[in-house]
């Protein structure tokens, strides 16, 4: 059983990078504005899917792969940093449209939305850092169940993205009727999403692969 401080520092730190916008937010907002919430809750179905894949491979010590062959781990975050940069450059183009302008965009099957999440959150490498850096540093090996613990931390932070993501979903709509009222406001969420998105994948493509925890 994981002690009740280390539980609560997950869960900050978990609500601290959910509340930072990224691909998943980006994909979820529009999908759930263009084909409605069910198909952003299938989407995020797939989203958390990702995030147990990434989340096993660590506690399994699978995601040591990253720190043993380091051309893996620069393979998927160059991929990852190239998907964020073609967000980017989506939402600062000329012409380019915000996450949260309606479109009309053909229908995807609920495979496809469930599919698209999954690898949405997989091609950013930096789930499987955050479950291979962060989370040993709260496990305390007295207490024993060490592959427990790790799951039961994991599962907070799942916990967090899960519910703050279902809210994000839950108002998107809402959030894309206050902004079109707002063109002004519209650019500015687009130019600030592209900025951050474009400054996210140049720090992942930069950054160093990640060391072995002692």
């Amino acid at each position: 059983m994981v002690g009740t401080n280390a539980l609560l520092s997950v869960l900050l730190v978990s609500l601290g990078m959910v509340l930072t916008p990224g691909p998943n937010m980006m994909y979820l907002v529009s999908r759930s504005i263009t084909q409605g919430r069910r198909a952003g809750v299938i989407s995020l179905a797939g989203v958390a899917v990702g995030f147990l894949v990434y989340l096993s491979a660590a506690n399994l010590g699978l995601s040591v792969l990253f720190v043993a062959v380091p051309p893996l781990y620069v393979a998927v975050k160059l991929a990852g940093a190239g998907y964020l940069l073609r967000l980017a450059w989506k939402a600062l183009r000329p012409g380019g449209v915000s996450v949260f302008t309606p479109q009309q965009l053909a229908p995807d099957s609920p495979r496809r939305l469930f599919t698209m999440g999954l690898f949405t959150n997989l091609l950013n490498p930096k789930a499987a850092v955050l479950y291979l850096s962060l989370i040993p540093q709260f496990i305390d090996t007295r207490a024993g169940h060490v592959l427990l613990q790790g799951f039961e931390l994991g599962g907070a932070q799942i916990a967090v993205s899960l519910l703050v993501n279902l809210l994000i979903v839950a108002a998107a709509g809402t959030i894309a009727v206050f902004l079109a009222r707002r063109p002004g406001w519209l650019r500015a969420q687009r130019y600030l999403m592209g900025t951050v998105l474009g400054a996210l994948a140049v720090k992942l493509a930069t950054e160093s692969a990640p060391k072995a925890i002692a």
